[in-house]
């Protein structure tokens, strides 16, 4: 399990919680990563979280290619 430092170190980052990380965690844990729906709600979650706002146009890329497990390393190069 990572460790309380690690934790802290992301919510410097990004000001999200470390309760609110093993929430979403969970939530990916126990959802099924090829229902579109879920996938939407997860997307939509962490753009709120991160106050990054994703379009419709690269919500769209981000569940095709989670679908199609083409999801790069970097998910920085899918956009």
């Amino acid at each position: 399990m990572f460790k309380d430092n690690f934790f802290k170190k992301v919510e410097n980052k990004t000001s999200v919680n470390k309760e609110t990380i093993l929430s979403l965690a969970k939530k990916l844990q126990d959802s099924n990563m090829k229902n579109e729906n879920t996938l939407r709600e997860v997307v939509q979650e962490i753009s709120g979280l991160t106050g990054k706002e994703v379009t419709k146009e690269k919500e769209d890329k981000i569940i095709e290619a989670i679908m199609k497990d083409q999801v790069p390393e970097n998910v920085d190069q899918m956009f």
